[in-house]
């Protein structure tokens, strides 16, 4: 047998022990991803028992919030879709 032979033949046998390997690592990284979306699901659970809160930015005199942090979004007029463009 040539040295290329050899080499072939050590190649074959190993690459089901590469293959087993693999599918070792992707099991592993697979548990590892279910564990943290468990850890995400549980801390969303306890998100969405807690009430939502007041807000907390200072009231001004006419009993509204801060004009600058309030945001409205309207709808085009029609015709202004192509005018339109996001707020910054």
């Amino acid at each position: 047998m040539s040295d290329r032979e050899n080499v072939s033949a050590d190649d074959a046998a190993t690459a089901p022990d590469l293959l087993q390997t693999a599918a070792q690592c992707a099991a592993s990284d697979l548990l590892d991803f279910a564990a943290q979306l468990a850890g995400l699901a549980e801390d969303l659970k306890a998100l969405a028992a807690k009430p939502i809160g007041t807000l907390s930015e200072p009231i001004e005199a006419g009993g509204h919030p801060e004009a600058s942090r309030i945001e409205t979004i309207q709808p085009p007029a029609p015709g202004d879709e192509a005018t339109r463009h996001p707020p910054d």
